[in-house]
C-alpha cells in the first residue's frame, strides 16, 4: 500500500464558518464533491500556497464536529485490512462506501482517533 495524500479533515454539519478560518489563512477551495448515496456530503478539498491540504466535509445529519486524518491509497483494500488487523473499527454513522470516484472508509483507533482512508477510482 502506498499513501498518495495524508492531511487533517474537518467533519460538520455546516461548513461554511469552518472554511472561512481557513480562508484567511489562505486557504482556497480546490475543488468540492457533493453525494447523497448512502450519507448526504459535500467534501470541500482546501488548499494553500505551500502545497498544504486540508478538507473541510459538510454531513448535515451528524451530531458533533469531528476532526480526522485522511489518508489516500493506491489499494483501499489492502489499507483496510492493515488498520483492521491492528484493532481499528469502522466509525458509527460512516460505513465504508464507494462513490463514482473513491472507496473510503472512517476507522477509530484503539485509542479513538479517527482516519478516513480513501482510494480514487481511476477512470478508465
Amino acid at each position: 500500500m502506498k499513501i498518495t495524500t495524508f492531511n487533517p479533515a474537518i467533519i460538520t454539519k455546516e461548513a461554511e464558518s469552518t472554511m472561512k478560518v481557513f480562508e484567511e489563512l489562505g486557504f482556497e477551495q480546490t475543488h468540492n464533491k457533493a453525494e447523497n448515496t448512502d450519507v448526504e456530503f459535500s467534501a470541500h478539498r482546501m488548499k494553500n500556497e505551500g502545497g498544504f491540504h486540508v478538507d473541510v466535509v459538510e454531513v448535515p445529519v451528524i451530531p458533533q464536529t469531528y476532526t480526522c486524518i485522511r489518508i489516500n491509497v493506491d489499494n483501499y483494500e489492502e489499507a483496510y485490512d492493515f488498520f483492521m488487523s491492528r484493532g481499528f473499527r469502522e466509525a458509527r454513522g460512516f460505513a465504508p462506501s464507494t462513490t463514482k470516484s473513491s472507496k473510503y472508509a472512517y476507522l477509530v483507533s484503539p485509542s479513538g482517533f479517527i482516519i478516513d482512508i480513501c482510494e480514487h477510482i481511476k477512470k478508465k
